[in-house]
């Protein structure tokens, strides 16, 4: 069945605002079909009267009805006999009922057209790209299912509910707090989804982080894991500008959001979600008093009493065994001191000896803890209750799932995937899953189930069984073995990630790379698969890093940097992009590595420009050239001594990469003339050396800047060359880029040439949207609006301006404002 979708909505929202009757009978549609939420956000849109409310704040509605439409056949069908009644037939892809019209005047037809009748006047008929679906994203589900064993805490569940009734205004939040292992996370979990039917916008879970070995998790990091769940795909770069698009796209939607192991306050306050009615559980071992000012309630949360400890072990191991030895069943639930983790992770050691007697793991339990540490901190009543029980869970398992336990507690992640696994192991994948499995089976891992984007499995460990699984490492394995470990979980993200970067960006995958081990292949084969895999794992690849940067591996700093090449073409993640590359500069320069620093600057230096520090752009381009030219000039001396001329093309070859780097800098800061000085430059270079790509490049900017200098007629041979050129390269995604300044040249030229622009800056559009580029399709509907209004079509350029603005809100400040001047402008 087709679904409706959201620009559909939006664009019949616009129209209905305007139309009172329209709108009213979309507010009896939502009344009977519809969520309480989307009918009061329409009723609300709808108290302006006639005054069609601003796009923007119509387009989380359209999404809103979108997501409605796609979890209800039956909502959908009438929402799209709501479409028929409102939109003009040929602005509606639903199918209504038959319309005779007619066609006067000259009039300019887009899409395929059967006439009917009689036609007066010229008609021009154009055939566009087919527009791309718009989809409503699916609704997330990410909160695992919580464990059958699940006892009591019915006091605790009603007074949650009890503490969210009494919100009237903005989103209720509740901090659980409590010690380590009382069971914070499963009764937030056990709550939400017990009201799962009260959020149909879905369920959000982010781990925080607050307790990890490596430190809390970042704001920023979350927030753009967070966008993505709920189908943003261009995220901002800065932190509040992230926090304010997610409170925007909360703000009418009902959501539960498990925000798991906070630190602090501020940690959390960015993450909240808009005012509205959605539902933030924040977890803690903190009582997060600083979130008063925002409006949270409180509920901490105790130890078990004996006899829930007593129901909890009786479901994890039988009521049977418990009745046939009820005194060390108990002496068994007073030595977990009431913490459920305890209780859980010695359950699952008694049950997988069903003929062990309790009395044997009761004595054990019960025993003196030894060594001081996280696990030995944590007193409750005079026990070692969790460390007591880890310690009998660890000395079931095999000598090689106990190795893996030690060895996975060491990887620097929250999240393990089954290919990080295996690497840190050092085992094959069928391996790796056995582990894996072992491990939850035991309780000492939690399968937290696939990643919706790659598929890939994904597992967790509690932070105090992780703290248990890295004291064992220290004093198991050496120094050495621990360095592997880490190491092969480092050169398992460089190589996944290089081997994305050979199938998105082909031509930048010239560089070395160092590996201890031979790699693995990776979990794609695909474009994209492997840009999926690229915008999931960013945030694992950043920590990955960062590890290799606190552990003074340079090579692969700089080496991991390059091979995110295509993650930040594609995304433009700009934060992590700058991070990366000021990181892998300064290791390339520790290493004394000549490429290494080339690419670093000429790629660190389009990060740079690309967020308008335009002098510090110059200067690292500036120092690429420099380098570049010694290089050259030594070079060309050995080569006329009888060295190889690979190397003094290579030389070359960065030399014109740095002019043309810097030729792009000046033509963004607005110095034309020195911009197209350098292209030409760099232009020369690559043809001499027979870098058709690189020279096909450069025309392409050529011909950007001659558009820019208001010469269109200059601009169009250089264009065109370097749109025949990169298609038989293979570059789809750079023959687009050339394909959109053509069709902003022959808009300019007018004449018979501007007939033909809109559809190619159309094309463009689609191509773009085909290679997955939001900021290159922002900038090709900011373009289609800049003809609209040339036409003198004030209302046509505003609505494209308006859908660039939309695409540029999440991604640039800079391009944003740019396009919020063009619309006052307009008026």
């Amino acid at each position: 069945m087709d679904q409706v979708t959201a620009e559909e909505l939006l664009t019949a929202l616009e129209r209905a605002a305007r139309q009172p009757s329209a709108w009213q009978a979309l507010v009896n549609v939502v009344d009977t079909q519809s969520s309480p939420a989307a009918a009061e956000s329409v009723r609300a849109e709808g108290r302006g009267g006639t005054e069609a409310p601003v796009r923007d704040r119509l387009r989380p509605l359209a999404e809103l009805l979108a997501r409605q439409a796609a979890s209800s056949p039956s909502f959908t069908e009438t929402l799209k006999g709501w479409l028929v009644d409102t939109l003009p037939a040929q602005q509606s892809s639903v199918t209504g009922p038959a319309v005779s019209n007619t066609i006067g005047t000259s009039a300019r037809i887009v899409g395929p057209v059967i006439q009917a009748r009689d036609i007066t006047g010229s008609v021009h008929i154009h055939a566009p790209a087919a527009p791309a679906v718009v989809t409503a994203p699916a609704v997330p589900r990410q909160l695992p299912p919580v464990p059958n064993h699940f006892v009591n805490r019915s006091h605790e569940l009603a007074e949650l509910d009890r503490l969210t009734r009494s919100f009237r205004h903005g989103p209720a939040i509740v901090v659980i707090s409590g010690p380590p292992g009382v069971g914070k996370t499963t009764l937030a979990r056990r709550w939400l989804l017990g009201n799962a039917d009260s959020f149909p916008g879905g369920h959000l879970y982010a781990d925080l982080r607050g307790h990890s070995a490596d430190g809390p998790a970042r704001p920023g990091e979350l927030l753009a894991e967070l966008l993505r769940s709920v189908g943003s795909e261009e995220i901002p770069t800065e932190l509040t500008a992230r926090a304010a698009l997610w409170r925007s796209v909360t703000a009418d939607t009902r959501i539960a959001l498990l925000l798991d192991n906070a630190v602090s306050a501020a940690q959390v306050r960015p993450l909240l979600p808009g005012a509205g009615q959605a539902v933030a559980a924040v977890t803690s071992r903190h009582q997060m008093t600083g979130l008063g000012m925002d409006g949270a309630a409180f509920l901490p949360l105790g130890v078990l009493a004996t006899r829930d400890s007593m129901a909890l072990l009786s479901r994890r191991i039988g009521a049977d065994r418990v009745e046939r030895e009820p005194q060390a069943a108990l002496t068994m639930a007073e030595a977990c001191g009431g913490l459920p983790l305890a209780v859980c992770v010695a359950g699952a050691r008694v049950a997988a000896r069903p003929r062990q007697p309790l009395a044997v793991v009761a004595r054990a339990l019960s025993g003196d803890g030894d060594g001081e540490g996280v696990l030995d901190a944590l007193r409750v009543e005079g026990s070692f209750a969790v460390r007591a029980a880890l310690r009998e869970s660890y000395r079931l398992l095999t000598a090689q799932t106990a190795a893996g336990y030690r060895r996975l507690g060491i990887v620097p992640l929250p999240v393990l995937t089954p290919p990080v696994a295996a690497a840190a192991c050092g085992v094959e994948g069928a391996v790796a899953d056995r582990i894996l499995d072992e491990l939850v089976e035991v309780n000492l891992l939690e399968d937290i189930g696939p990643h919706p984007r790659t598929g890939l499995g994904r597992f967790r460990f509690h932070d105090l069984v992780q703290a248990h699984a890295r004291e064992l490492a220290e004093e198991t394995e050496s120094a050495a073995d621990t360095e592997r470990v880490i190491r092969r979980v480092v050169d398992h993200h460089l190589a996944t990630a290089t081997a994305a970067e050979g199938l998105l960006t082909p031509s930048h995958r010239t560089l070395r790379r160092d590996y201890a081990e031979p790699p693995a292949p990776p979990p794609f084969t695909d474009e994209a698969g492997a840009l999926r895999w690229l915008d999931a794992e960013r945030g694992h690849l950043m920590t990955v890093l960062r590890t290799a940067e606190q552990r003074n591996w340079d090579a692969t700093v700089w080496q991991l940097a390059d091979a995110l090449w295509p993650l930040f073409l594609r995304l433009r993640p700009y934060d992590l992009w700058i991070e990366a590359h000021e990181a892998g500069l300064a290791a390339a320069g520790r290493a004394g590595d000549r490429d290494g620093i080339s690419r670093m600057l000429t790629s660190g230096g389009t990060g740079l420009r690309n967020v308008g520090r335009f002098e510090e752009a110059i200067s690292w381009f500036r120092r690429a050239l420099d380098a570049a030219h010694d290089e050259v000039t030594r070079l060309t001396a050995a080569v006329a001594a009888g060295s190889e001329q690979r190397e003094l093309d290579l030389a070359r070859k960065q030399e014109a990469q740095a002019l043309h780097g810097l030729g792009q800098s000046y033509r963004l800061a607005g110095r034309l003339d020195d911009a197209r000085a350098h292209f030409l430059q760099a232009l020369v270079l690559r043809e001499e050396i027979g870098y058709r790509r690189g020279a096909a490049l450069t025309r392409l900017c050529l011909g950007d800047t001659a558009l820019a200098a208001g010469a269109p007629a200059h601009a169009v041979p250089y264009l065109e060359r370097a749109r025949t050129e990169l298609l038989a390269e293979g570059d789809r995604y750079d023959a687009a880029r050339a394909l959109a300044f053509l069709g902003r040249a022959h808009a300019r030229l007018g004449g018979d040439e501007a007939e033909t622009a809109e559809d190619r800056l159309r094309q463009a559009l689609a191509e773009f949207e085909e290679t997955g580029s939001p900021p290159w399709q922002a900038h090709v509907l900011e373009m289609l609006g800049e003809v609209a209004e040339e036409r003198g079509d004030v209302e046509r350029a505003r609505d494209w301006y308006e859908q660039s603005l939309g695409r540029y809100e999440s991604i640039s400040e800079i391009d944003r404002r740019r396009l919020e001047d063009r619309l006052r402008r307009l008026g």
